[in-house]
């Protein structure tokens, strides 16, 4: 069995999802395949992989054969499984994404999601997975892509619209980490709680939130009663609003709506950290830099399980084991009260006949009214690469519910001109006028 990591240079994240995969005993003749552009970034990659596997000796006698390519399609030849967590731009691209915002007053924390961000991030994105998909077509059809890459929703969205991929879901844990979270906040092992979430990408809802028959929801009325610095969190805000928790953490979810980073009152009162993700952008930077040395030094690495979904993915398909993920897949009926043709988050049953996303039927109203905003940003954005209207793209960053609330239109015109200029080649050659 074959799997290619794209982006493999996102070092942290591919030795998780090695050390994930390498855990299961039970699967025997894992072929790795590692692509990044970055030469030193590549070589690094392949090194911890090495490492991690135990340079290629498994438990058991198992082998894994390890390879790396600075060539895309020679990594995708043949494989079954492509993962995807490539960063276009990387953090020059991210710093450009917070700093010509911020000069317009525009508050943003990890902007590549929706906003003004994820627009532009989508954009410089599109162009390579337009590549990506054509090489699938051609070198390995019925290969599953497991897309890590944010935007999610655009990104498995334009994949879906504009290339011949035929399988491709989008994951993300956000939803398995706010049920673990919020389990430990309600006083009961994660193992007995039972959950279902949908919605899109970083805005799905906690529909239900049980453990033996018994809807947990009280529990966390109670946990928020007793601690009033809950009330802090912008998505315990939203919860007591709107009836159903949020699957996204408090800073993201403040993007996606235009209540609360418009007004510095809200930001201070909620504790929302502005910017936090160039932070986060650098100690990135930081870790890597911290594991090429370690690896150059012949020093050991400390790798721990990821529990993400593409192991689980794998090794469900490989073996037939079930289980259910939570995927991001086009809507086909799966959820009747948002439009056909988004992508949305659903569970998905894995076996060994693929991923298989379950309708949920209709969101609560005032859920689905907020999904709505956020789909009609990503609606936009993919139309803008689709057809190529960079008018569209001003338009998505109208529709962006804190950008609409934060600035007047020709704020948002000039702020995207400027923000065409600055990322330049990386976008698709249609959308670079101004």
């Amino acid at each position: 069995m074959k799997i290619a990591f794209l982006g493999a240079g996102s070092v942290e994240f591919t030795q998780g999802l090695l050390a994930d995969l390498f855990a299961f005993p039970d699967l025997d003749g894992l072929e790795i395949a590692l692509h990044d552009i970055d030469p030193e970034r590549l070589d690094t990659a392949e090194a911890a992989a090495r490492v991690i596997a135990g340079a290629g000796e498994r438990p058991g006698g198992r082998t894994a054969k390890i390879s790396a390519h600075l060539e895309r399609r020679r990594a995708l030849e043949g494989a079954d499984f492509v993962i995807n967590i490539i960063q276009v731009g990387m953090i020059d691209a991210t710093r450009v994404d917070f700093e010509i915002p911020a000069r317009y007053g525009l508050r943003q924390t990890i902007a590549d999601t929706i906003g003004v961000g994820g627009i532009f991030r989508a954009l410089r994105t599109f162009p390579v997975l337009e590549g990506i998909g054509r090489d699938i077509a051609e070198v390995c059809p019925d290969a599953w892509l497991l897309n890590y890459t944010n935007p999610m929703a655009m990104n498995v969205w334009y994949l879906a619209a504009a290339t011949p991929v035929r399988n491709v879901v989008g994951l993300c844990h956000s939803v398995f980490w706010t049920a673990h979270d919020l389990a430990g906040l309600v006083g009961v092992p994660f193992e007995k709680v039972n959950y279902l979430a949908a919605g899109v990408n970083h805005q799905a809802w906690m529909l239900r939130f049980e453990s033996g028959g018994e809807d947990l929801y009280p529990r966390l009325d109670e946990a928020i009663a007793r601690d009033p610095e809950l009330l802090r969190r912008v998505r315990v805000d939203m919860y007591r609003r709107l009836g159903y928790y949020p699957t996204e953490t408090s800073e993201h979810s403040s993007e996606y709506v235009p209540w609360y980073l418009r007004d510095p009152a809200e930001v201070e009162r909620l504790r929302i950290p502005v910017g936090a993700y160039l932070g986060i952008s650098e100690e990135n930077v930081r870790r890597y830099e911290a594991t090429r040395d370690a690896l150059r030094a012949g020093r050991s690495l400390e790798v721990e399980a990821t529990m993400e979904y593409a192991p689980q993915i794998v090794h469900s398909m490989a073996t037939g084991t079930p289980r259910v993920i939570h995927g991001n897949v086009v809507n086909k009926g799966l959820i009747s009260n948002l439009p056909d043709g988004c992508v949305v988050e659903v569970p998905c049953l894995v076996d060994a006949l693929g991923v298989r996303p379950t309708a949920v039927g209709e969101l609560p109203a005032q859920c689905a009214a907020l999904n709505r905003s956020y789909v009609n940003v990503n609606d936009l954005t993919v139309r803008a690469a689709v057809e190529g209207r960079p008018e569209h793209v001003r338009h998505a960053v109208m529709a962006d519910p804190n950008a609409a609330a934060s600035l007047t239109v020709e704020q948002i015109w000039e702020l995207c001109d400027d923000l065409v200029r600055a990322h330049g080649d990386l976008l698709p050659e249609p959308l670079r006028s101004v």
